[in-house]
């Protein structure tokens, strides 16, 4: 007999198996709606005397949790009354203390509410390839619906508070082990297996349990407390400025003093007041502004059908060659990797064999499953085996007629239907597809370094690019995990030119005066993880140098001629690679400030000679981070008004993604609006007249700050 609402369906069956069902695609979210239709099903079965045990599902997925629209309305409106007051009592008191038991039969996944769901249920029954996890806090939230206190309980409080602070999703596998899950079955038997469980639950062959009232998995209080602090320790080090990751450690110990319910009434008080705090609507802008990458009016509105790449030819095994085919096989994919020679070819696959080792390592892939990953590798020394793969990544130095003579050469060998790629990430693709006439297939494919742990890859479009390849490298950008920006092309596409500023401000900073370890200091407490003096030191110098050759070419009114780089060359300083730049590096030990590169940067300031009379420039730490960060916003406005990118929210995702912009903080654009365009415009144009053309501010900026237009508006 079956009982159907729209969104919430109960089917009766002969063994008195209630099965609820959540029909409410595409992920099942818990919607106002969806919540209330689960009170009325619980309801109707717990007083038909035809109902022994109820088994909670949902139609293809289990559930992904509650509705994101929820969170952005209530965030939109100020009023957290918008949030359902329902969700808490409907696990407490229908699902786990109801007078009928309940299991969970977890299809695809339970994320978020939809495991807590499943915890307040007395046993969970799920699939083998089922995920699970609590990833709230990737939003800026703690799980809303006792997730923090039911987790302790199944898993203990060190295992909880790691999958908690990392939004750890877990295979339902690892769920079992670690005690989540109570059993793993094949899709096929899910349901069967499932009534089972509620049946002998129901007629006392299973014990019933109640996780909220559950101790015995949780370390004693001094352990536990132990274990909180040091987590209190590594949030204050990591994540100062995101409060829901110490109030999430602040409700789990609540639970641990004074008991599940305790916890649970403080983790709703807080989840309330989290929601409407600056980091979860930061937060929540990246969330959306991350999936419209993948909306490019023109490209996929078009209704084209996208082409699977499945074997791609790397060229160069280099540091970025090695780190794109570490990322292709840890993601299925063929990879012919192409060297000059067999020695520099052997090096390249130990370098693959490391990074795949360190993914191992972190617990992002299983030991058994490494041959299979390094059996899709193959290196070679020529372009024989080029003839029969979809797509070409070129990788190799940042050396234009290098690239020329490549493209030469692939265009010549693969079929007509590969892509032709370029992974380069300053270089005009008009210059290094300028030889080849099969511009409708050149495409920028611009990763970042390490290619197979940063996640942006920006997607240059040349005017002849053809839509088919950017619709099919958009495709390709999800297979690896990569989160994709289409851009146009010009030089440093959109990335590195907004933050081609951003080093450039550290230079004239440190030729003002400004003490560089102080600079790098002041950067990583606003949020960054290195200062830009550190970064210098790994990205090497001589790339440094290379793009400001290319800037100062394309944009020589606003190009910072600085000698310090020079300097430290000279001076035989070349940074983390050899130990030795503006920190020295020694094996097993943090970066340490030299202050013998003090004298190169004093001899710096000496040729620069921009420091008003000649004395130190006294400058607030705020004032850093301004003159840091202003002029990035206003090179990414002058990418805005060029059409560079497809929304300004692009930028925000490029920048937190490519950049490591703190995500708190919404993105670069997103935080320049929390500032306001006509405070920052009045910052440049003061510095302007002060050190010149460098700050200068840009047309669309300062159109935007006299209107008092916020500068992401479309």
């Amino acid at each position: 007999m079956a009982l159907n609402s729209q969104l919430v369906s109960m089917e009766i069956g002969d063994d008195g198996i209630a099965i609820i069902r959540i029909c409410n695609p595409p992920v099942n979210a818990l919607t106002l709606s969806v919540i209330a239709g689960l009170r009325e099903q619980y309801q109707e079965a717990v007083e038909r005397n035809d109902v022994k045990a109820i088994v909670l599902t949902g139609d293809g997925k289990f559930c992904g949790g509650l509705d994101i629209n929820i969170v952005e309305k209530v965030q939109k409106k100020g009023d957290t009354s918008i949030l359902p007051d329902a969700s808490v009592q409907l696990v407490i008191d229908t699902i786990e203390n109801g007078k009928k038991p309940s299991v969970a039969a977890i299809q695809a996944f339970a994320l978020g509410g939809g495991l807590e769901l499943a915890m307040g249920c007395c046993a969970r029954v799920a699939t083998s390839r089922a995920e699970i996890g609590l990833p709230e806090l990737k939003l800026g939230l703690i799980p809303g619906c006792g997730g923090t206190q039911r987790l302790p309980r199944l898993v203990g409080t060190s295992k909880a508070i790691e999958m908690l602070m990392s939004s750890k999703i877990i295979t339902c596998e690892e769920g079992k082990e670690l005690g989540i899950i109570d059993d793993v079955v094949s899709s096929e038997d899910l349901l069967t297996v499932s009534r089972l469980w509620a049946l002998d639950i129901a007629e006392g062959q299973k014990a019933r349990t109640n996780i909220l009232q559950r101790t015995d998995k949780i370390e004693p209080i001094h352990e536990s407390s132990a274990i909180l602090e040091v987590a209190r320790q590594k949030v204050l080090r990591t994540s100062p400025s995101m409060p829901h990751f110490k109030a999430c450690l602040d409700v789990i110990e609540e639970g641990i003093i004074s008991g599940g319910y305790a916890g649970v009434l403080k983790e709703d008080k807080v989840f309330r007041e989290l929601i409407l705090s600056k980091s979860a609507r930061a937060l929540l802008h990246v969330y959306f502004a991350e999936r419209a990458t993948s909306n490019v009016p023109g490209i996929t509105d078009c209704n084209l059908k996208h082409r699977k790449i499945e074997k791609v030819a790397v060229i160069g095994g280099g540091l970025m060659g090695s780190g794109i085919a570490t990322t292709l096989i840890l993601n299925s994919i063929q990879v012919i990797l192409k060297e000059i020679n067999y020695d520099y070819l052997q090096k390249s696959l130990k370098s693959i064999e490391v990074n795949v080792h360190s993914v191992v390592q972190r617990g992002e892939l299983l030991e058994e499953k490494m041959k299979k990953v390094f059996s899709l590798l193959k290196g070679v020394v020529d372009y024989e085996e080029f003839r029969n793969v979809d797509m070409v990544i070129e990788a190799v130095n940042e050396d234009v007629l290098l690239k020329q003579s490549i493209f030469e050469e692939i265009e010549k060998i693969c079929s007509s239907h590969c892509i032709l790629a370029s992974n380069t990430s300053t270089i005009d693709l008009n210059v290094i597809g300028e030889r080849t006439k099969s511009q409708d297939r050149i495409v920028g494919t611009h990763l970042f370094s390490p290619a197979h742990v940063m996640p942006l890859l920006e997607i240059i479009q040349m005017e002849n690019t053809s839509k088919q390849v950017i619709l099919d490298v958009l495709k390709f950008a999800k297979t690896i995990q990569k989160v994709p920006i289409v851009v146009q092309n010009c030089t440093g596409f959109a990335v590195n030119r907004t933050f081609f500023p951003y080093m450039q401000g550290a230079e004239i900073l440190a030729n003002l005066g400004v003490d560089i370890f102080r600079v790098d200091r002041v950067i990583t407490d606003f949020g960054m993880r290195i200062g830009p003096f550190q970064l210098f030191d790994l990205s090497g110098y001589s790339v440094f140098l290379a793009v400001v050759k290319g800037f100062a070419a394309a944009f020589p009114d606003r190009t910072f001629q600085c000698p310090l780089v020079l300097l430290m060359v000279e001076n035989g300083r070349t940074g983390k690679k050899d130990g030795r730049g503006y920190y020295l590096y020694k094996k097993g030990k943090s970066p340490e400030p030299d202050p013998s590169v003090l004298q190169i940067v004093k001899e710096s300031r000496r040729l620069a000679s921009i420091m008003p009379g000649g004395e130190p420039t006294s400058v607030t730490d705020q004032e850093i981070v301004e003159m840091m960060f202003f002029p990035v916003v206003n090179e990414a406005s002058r990418v805005i008004e060029e059409g560079v990118v497809v929304r300004a929210s692009d930028l925000d995702i490029a920048s937190v993604h490519g950049m490591k912009f703190p995500s708190e903080r919404g993105g670069i654009m997103y935080w320049a609006d929390s500032i306001g365009a006509e405070y920052i415009y009045a910052r440049l144009k003061s510095w302007s007249e002060a050190y010149g053309h460098f700050f200068k501010p840009s047309q669309f900026l300062e159109e935007r700050a006299t209107k008092g237009i916020p500068l992401a508006d479309p």
